[in-house]
């Protein structure tokens, strides 16, 4: 049937009218349905339709389910369906009565709804996280969970009690269950997977953990109007202050060898695991466990150039978080919480992608999170930096990184440091005055910032020649080391811009291709060194700094191990910044005979073969401290730049050099060679993934043509690997779960786990 002709809107009373007349014989007179037909009112499936889909059913029917049509005047039916679409408005979208501060004050006061329940960052994480609940129900499913909480237990929050063979018992939410696994969140907000093996009584429980709320009528309407009002966390809200629990700085610093804290896992940064379960003897058993697969493209495609030429490469470059047998890892502007012994997931949060953005944070690269207390932090692809509840997954915070809109991006993984979240911007490569920033992780309050570019006046200043310093680069989407003996924070810095054309920046170019030393209180710089001084070869330093403390030649040092894109391998003492040694760890260097006594490389003339192109890239590095070797993927391949007149002259061409990669170990105190292992696969700087060792003897990384392989850390030697044929641009992590050591990946778009049988 069609709707007749057009006429005047019908009154509010003769909508109802014809709702009465027409419709409540079968969705009954308060729209909660009958026997006869379904609730209107609260509906997911009206909810998820749109106006006209609302108005074809009324004028269609649905015989099939016994609806008829109904020939209506078309201002009815757009009346009707106006109606129908208001019984099922979000609460946020409804005008509602009540004073919302007093039932804010209910809320965290007489009512003891925050000892269950957290709202932008306040209250408890037991229940449900509330700060956006008026986009997701309407005001009568607020006030049916209120009276009636059994009727409407959330998703993931069903009670179980779980008693386990070893006699122990878990009483809590069931916040994940597969036939052979259960995630259950303590009723203090813990989180425990469970294997059902394991498991000798599971009992569910049907009534919900929440009570039905005491309040009078007033102070019922008070409460559903402060409810109405959460509809999201927004940018620079803070919460009032730090919750109870959680992880702390000293159990990061001090690790758990179960546990891997951080990006690098150690957080002075060198990627070595203490486990041994793992070892040169049994390597070769090793299987894989499970695996995770996180959605790469989300919302959009970018329609860019650079998107365009580097898609192809795009791969997963997050590396897994793992503390107390959970695993945080990232995609796109997301965040997941999974079981570490099965990669089942527990919670998922997510966020739309930020159209315009330009490098990597255009195709959603993310390097992982940090973690410290009862939240979970991530870099998001415009820079934002934003906290989690690391139970629920809900945002807590998010403020704004930078405040001048440059082209600014995210990729960093942050780094918890005392009571801080420390991070860094992409974007050097694009022009941006770089900084670091420290905030405050219970508030998001920023605590400090350091600019990589000087302004007029600020030491270093007088380096820059010409007016590139405004946007002069200096990015640091790297995430830094920290040392705890000496209070210091290393962070190294990227590339100043424009990366080759200098004809308006002359000068060194500080703090550019740079490592800082930094006082994590203030920001303020203790001591710097420079690797490359106004670099044209795009060598920005953004490569890891691993610092170790041994034994260097013949006396007890702290130092600093560093191999520079540049071709140079550096270490320092990292007390006051001396260089110890520099020494080229590639065959071919044609841009400097070496390092002076003054630390400046001591640079040869321009040639048109220029030596590396890049030696090595941003992947992890490591350091043994039982072989007492340095391990670093080295790139050994030129490029072709053409000298100022060149092209005047008739000549043949050079040929441009196919290179290849070599995965090297390095004797700190002289910086030679001690052994390599050529790699084959694609050269380019797209792929080079990172390393990994651990006191099994082990050295784990990914070659170029797709491999995952383990290595003797003493000879190099291969002793297990498997074709994953897909990119890997990351590093491996090993951690323990359930008794078991893993070693995890982020292989293509999968998080891959391998273990050995059990």
């Amino acid at each position: 049937m069609r709707a007749q002709d057009q006429g005047p809107a019908p009154a509010a009373d003769a909508v109802k009218q014809t709702y009465d007349k027409l419709c409540a014989g079968c969705h009954g007179t308060d729209a909660r349905g009958t026997q006869q037909g379904p609730g209107l009112a609260g509906n997911p499936w009206v909810r998820r339709r749109s106006a006209q889909s609302v108005r074809n059913v009324i004028m269609k029917g649905i015989p099939a389910a016994g609806m008829p049509a109904f020939d209506l005047p078309a201002p009815t039916v757009d009346a009707l369906a106006s109606m129908v679409m208001s019984l099922n408005a979000s609460a946020a979208d409804s005008k509602v009565a009540g004073n919302q501060a007093a039932g804010r004050e209910f809320f965290f006061g007489k009512g003891g709804c925050s000892s269950c329940h957290m709202v932008s960052g306040d209250g408890s994480a037991v229940g449900p996280d509330l700060s956006v609940i008026a986009r997701s129900r309407t005001v009568d499913e607020l006030r049916d969970a209120l009276l009636h909480p059994s009727a409407s237990i959330a998703a993931g929050y069903g009670l179980a009690t779980v008693q386990l063979r070893n006699g122990r018992t878990l009483r809590g939410f069931v916040r994940g269950r597969t036939r052979y696994d259960i995630a259950l969140q303590d009723l203090k907000g813990g989180l425990h997977p469970v294997s059902l093996d394991d498991v000798a009584r599971l009992t569910d429980e049907k009534s919900s953990y929440m009570p039905a709320v005491k309040a009078s009528d007033g102070e019922l309407t008070d409460l559903l109007a402060y409810l109405s009002g959460l509809s999201g966390v927004k940018p620079r809200r803070m919460p009032s202050g730090p919750a109870a629990g959680g992880i702390d700085f000293s159990s990061i610093v001090n690790r758990k060898p179960e546990d891997w804290p951080t990006y690098n896992g150690n957080i002075d940064g060198n990627r070595y695991s203490p486990l041994t379960q793992v070892n040169a003897g049994n390597v070769g058993k090793l299987a894989l466990k499970w695996t995770f697969s996180i959605p790469l493209w989300t919302q959009f495609l970018p329609d860019t150039p650079y998107f365009r030429e580097n898609m192809r490469y795009f791969g997963l470059e997050t590396v897994p978080v793992v503390m107390d047998g959970i695993m945080y890892v990232t995609g796109p502007n997301q965040v997941f919480a999974l079981d570490a012994r099965t990669g089942q997931q527990i919670w998922h949060y997510a966020r739309p992608r930020t159209k315009g953005l330009v490098s990597d944070p255009s195709l959603g690269t993310n390097r992982g999170v940090a973690i410290l207390g009862d939240k979970v932090f991530m870099v998001t692809d415009n820079a934002h930096l934003i906290a989690l509840n690391r139970t629920t997954g809900s945002l807590v915070w998010d403020v704004v990184m930078w405040d001048e809109p440059q082209r600014y991006g995210g990729t960093v993984a942050p780094l918890a440091v005392k009571d801080m979240v420390v991070a860094g911007v992409a974007g050097g490569d694009w022009g941006i005055r770089g900084f670091l920033a420290a905030y405050n992780a219970d508030t998001g309050e920023r605590v400090w910032r350091h600019w990589t570019v000087p302004d007029k006046g600020e030491p270093g200043f007088e380096t820059w020649q010409g007016g590139s310093y405004k946007l002069g680069g200096g990015a640091t989407w790297l995430t830094g080391a920290y040392d705890a003996g000496t209070d210091t924070l290393f962070w190294n810095t990227g590339n100043p811009w424009p990366d080759s054309d200098d004809r308006e920046r002359g000068g060194d170019n500080l703090y550019t291709n740079c490592v800082l030393a930094l006082d994590p209180a203030t920001g303020k710089m203790k001591w710097y060194y420079q690797f490359t001084p106004h670099d044209v070869h795009d060598w920005d330093a953004t490569v890891p700094n691993v610092l170790v403390d041994t034994n260097y030649r013949g006396k007890p040092r702290k130092l600093l191990l560093h191999a520079d894109r540049n071709g140079f391998f550096y270490v320092f003492d990292r007390t006051d910044g001396k260089l110890l040694l520099a020494k080229t760890f590639l065959d071919k260097v044609t841009w400097a005979s070496g390092i002076g006594a003054d630390g400046r490389p001591v640079r040869l003339p321009p040639s048109e073969v220029s030596c590396p192109e890049h030696g090595t890239n941003w992947n992890g590095t490591a350091y043994s401290p039982t072989a007492r070797l340095y391990y670093v993927m080295a790139i050994e391949k030129c490029s072709v730049k053409l000298l100022p007149g060149s092209w005047k002259t008739a000549r043949a061409p050079v040929a441009a050099d196919p290179g290849h990669k070599v995965l090297r170990a390095l004797d700190i105190e002289t910086g030679k060679i001690v052994w390599e292992v050529p790699q084959v696969g694609p050269i380019d700087g797209k792929r080079v993934a990172g390393l990994m060792g651990t006191a099994g003897g082990l050295l784990f990384y990914g070659d170029p043509s797709g491999y995952f392989v383990a290595a003797d850390e003493r000879t190099g030697k291969t002793l297990w690997r498997i074709p994953l044929n897909a990119t890997i641009k990351t590093s491996p992590a090993s951690y323990a779960a359930g008794g078991r050591q893993f070693i995890t990946l982020a292989v293509g778009s999968n998080i891959m786990a391998f273990g050995l049988p059990e």
